[in-house]
């Protein structure tokens, strides 16, 4: 009796190993409510912290070099919660799991998506430096919009094609009309 007991013990008590590249690491994933609620307010406000330190520098550093500081900033901080924050806790696999997981085709899609993505970032933020706020944000992200729903439609023909072109037809008239009004308020 008494070695089943121990037995029964070491059966719910199992102690871990927290090597990074130990399969049996789960993921941290979040449980509770509020937690997640907590979570959510933090990453909107991170989502504005990049605009704010790019204001507070700007005197001091050049666009450029502020843009790839950041970025290289986020990469390391985004590798760091993926070997500690991601390769721990009770459920799912740990990082290092996952992505053995992914083919070298998609995880180089994915370091491809985050260079055009950057890249749009900064051509981006040069527009709203040159035209203003008003102006490149509304053609930027109109024309992400439009290309975006070509795109996906052509990829894979879902929804109704007359409201979804409508619709991009509504968003290209906004894109002009914003750009026409930009040329003759620069005019005066």
């Amino acid at each position: 009796k008494r070695n089943n007991r121990a037995r029964g013990r070491n059966k719910m008590y199992r102690p871990r190993d927290h090597h990074l590249f130990n399969n049996t690491i789960a993921m941290f994933i979040i449980e509770n409510y509020s937690v997640a609620v907590i979570f959510c307010i933090i990453t909107m406000l991170c989502w504005g912290s990049w605009a704010n330190t790019q204001k507070l520098a700007s005197k001091s550093w050049r666009f450029e070099l502020f843009y790839w500081d950041y970025v290289i900033g986020i990469l390391l901080f985004s590798l760091i919660s993926a070997l500690t924050l991601g390769s721990i806790g009770e459920e799912g696999r740990s990082f290092i799991a996952d992505i053995t997981q992914a083919s070298a085709a998609n995880i180089g899609s994915a370091l491809l998506g985050g260079i055009i993505f950057n890249a749009a970032n900064i051509l981006l933020s040069a527009a709203i430096a040159i035209a203003g706020m008003a102006v490149a944000f509304p053609v930027g992200i109109g024309l992400a919009l439009v290309l975006g729903v070509l795109v996906n439609y052509f990829g894979a023909e879902k929804g109704n094609p007359s409201w979804l072109f409508t619709g991009v037809a509504f968003i290209t008239l906004a894109i002009l009309i914003n750009a026409i009004a930009y040329s003759r308020t620069s005019k005066n």
